[in-house]
């Protein structure tokens, strides 16, 4: 059997916890490791901010999409969307230490931790349209709470 969980909210950085509690309370039936809920939550961290600040320039009147998917074999598959203005070019958004708002002195490091901590990542974006990450992680087996 597989679990699935959609969630939408604010663009407003007062959410980016919400985000990252919601997912950790999502995958808690798995009994998941310190390092790996840490991760998660680190990486659901990165991945909203970045749609906060750069795809909606902190406008808080826009929203963030998050679904999440576990399957039988304790694979996370995580997405996050916005529509938001896109990334012009992703293979240098993804370059360690690259921001596109280097006034706020961020240190440009969002994709690389991401990268780092998830087993595969998929970046899409168009301008003035949105960006979509998506993330898969395999997690410990410990438990079976969703094998039929």
């Amino acid at each position: 059997m597989t679990n699935e969980m959609y969630l939408q909210f604010s663009s407003i950085s007062e959410n980016e916890s919400f985000a990252r509690v919601a997912v950790s309370a999502f995958i808690t039936p798995l009994d998941p490791t310190i390092d790996e809920l840490n991760e998660i939550k680190t990486v659901v961290s990165e991945v909203v901010t970045n749609c906060i600040i750069h795809g909606y320039n902190n406008e808080p009147h826009h929203f963030i999409t998050i679904q999440c998917q576990i399957n039988e074999q304790s694979e996370l598959h995580l997405t996050i969307t916005d529509e938001g203005v896109g990334i012009e070019d992703i293979s240098k958004a993804k370059e360690p230490l690259y921001t596109s708002k280097p006034e706020l002195e961020r240190s440009g490091m969002g994709f690389t931790i991401v990268s780092s901590f998830m087993d595969e990542v998929e970046i899409t974006s168009q301008l003035n349209k949105g960006t979509t990450v998506h993330m898969i992680k395999q997690l410990a087996k410990h438990k079976t709470v969703y094998e039929s």
